[in-house]
């Protein structure tokens, strides 16, 4: 029997996400006040990452049993990783070069409320690289797990990971554990996503209630051309990468959009890690690859931050009419991409990344970034959605080049042939 189509996830959270941008609209005040419930679903979904992506890289590296094949497997990650980035990088540099959407605001930067943006400038001050790899090592390894840092956590579940496949038939009774702990956490997962329409319903309500659908009038171009920008790099970079290693772009967004619209409502790719995880697999990926590329991939392979970052630099420097050579764009490619490495997946990390990048090319003043400051949270809807379904695509294109990708599963699977498992993905029957 087919679900009555109000008990399906992705219907709920659509209505919700109607719901509350027509409440932030007529009510503003109401809207506003629904921030808790937005706030309290994206807690409750950082509360179950860490443990997530600490048991099934456990378990994916224990079942690989093979430290080199772990190591080749993340190290195409990585390269893909690079390659993709950069691509990401130079659209949006190029796109801001063409459209030009800072032209002819004029803007003086002395006028600028330097104060608006404090917050963001000094959390990004010291952002280097080196200090960025040295955050990767947790001051204790419960430390990683009770902080919630994918990286951190990453990094410790590789180390155990690694341990019990070296200890052989010893490690057996702990990795038994980890798997059990493994069903416990996706049940709550399970529990969780129930919440999802109201999670999206109190952010959106929040968001258009506290800013407006009028404060986006002045950066329309701006925000057009980025989201317009971000749909044509899914439909054509991502859609060209999905049709060689043999899948369609499209029929993945239909089947991972109950996870979209999630995205969507909350702003936050991590609001969906688990179940892209989980649909992943079901889609034929094998479970050492996936939980490796994923959570990997949340902080290297941000396709929607690096295109906001080149196009919302572009976007300040002709705003406060500040001209740029090569050499100065070339700097920004560079030092974006450095920045982009370890920004957080959440709702306004492209900003800080953003104020990061800024900070070490001088000739653009960092307090333009106050221009965009109230239009950002309308921009970082797309900046989760592109990095969600990249990572989404990332995944399925090293598992195919490790040879373990199940095609013909996968094809059958986004051709609707094999039913998609309720169970935590969406609503019960």
């Amino acid at each position: 029997m087919r679900r009555p189509f109000y008990k399906i996830l992705y219907v709920q959270v659509l209505i919700a996400v109607a719901a509350g941008i027509l409440l932030g609209h007529f009510l503003p005040h109401a809207g506003e006040a629904m921030k808790p419930f937005g706030d309290g679903f994206i807690k409750l979904v950082k509360m179950i990452i860490a443990p997530v992506v600490f048991c099934t890289v456990v378990v994916g590296i224990a079942n690989m049993g093979d430290v080199k094949k772990v190591g080749r497997v993340g190290g195409k990650a990585l390269i893909y990783f690079e390659v993709v980035s950069s691509v990401a990088l130079v659209i949006g540099l190029l796109v801001g070069k063409i459209v030009q959407p800072g032209a002819g605001f004029n803007v003086d930067a002395s006028t600028l409320d330097a104060k608006s943006i404090s917050a963001f400038t000094s959390g990004a001050s010291h952002s280097s690289f080196t200090d960025f790899l040295l955050h990767i090592i947790p001051d204790t390894i419960v430390g990683a797990l009770a902080q919630g840092e994918i990286l951190q956590v990453l990094f410790v579940a590789i180390l155990t990971g690694f341990a019990l496949s070296a200890m052989g038939p010893a490690g057996e009774p702990v990795l038994r554990a980890v798997k059990a702990a493994e069903q416990v956490i996706f049940t709550i997962v399970g529990i969780v996503m129930r919440a999802a329409p109201v999670g999206a319903f109190g952010a959106m309500a929040f968001t258009i209630g506290a800013y407006g659908l009028a404060s986006i009038g002045n950066l329309l171009e701006l925000i057009a051309t980025f989201y317009l920008t971000a749909l044509l790099f899914v439909l054509i970079v991502l859609g060209l990468i999905a049709r060689v290693v043999g899948f369609s772009i499209l029929k993945l967004l239909r089947y991972i959009k109950e996870e979209l619209l999630i995205v969507l409502g909350t702003s936050s790719s991590e609001s969906a890690l688990p179940a892209l995880m989980r649909k992943l697999e079901h889609a034929g990926a094998p479970k050492g690859v996936v939980s490796l590329v994923v959570p990997t991939g949340y902080s290297f392979n941000l396709d929607g931050t690096n295109i906001y970052m080149t196009l919302a630099t572009l976007f300040i420097a002709q705003a406060t009419n500040t001209p740029l050579t090569l050499e100065h764009e070339l700097m920004i490619l560079a030092v974006a991409m450095l920045t982009s490495k370890g920004a957080a997946a959440v709702a306004g990390g492209g900003f800080i990344t953003l104020a990061a990048t800024l900070q070490v090319v001088p000739e653009i003043p960092v307090v333009g970034i106050a221009l965009i400051l109230g239009v950002d949270r309308f921009m970082s809807e797309c900046r989760s959605l592109t990095n969600f379904v990249g990572n989404a695509v990332a995944t399925l294109v090293v598992a195919r080049w490790e040879g373990e990708l199940d095609l013909a599963r996968l094809n059958a699977v986004l051709n609707g042939s094999v039913e998609t498992p309720a169970e935590p993905l969406s609503t019960p029957r």
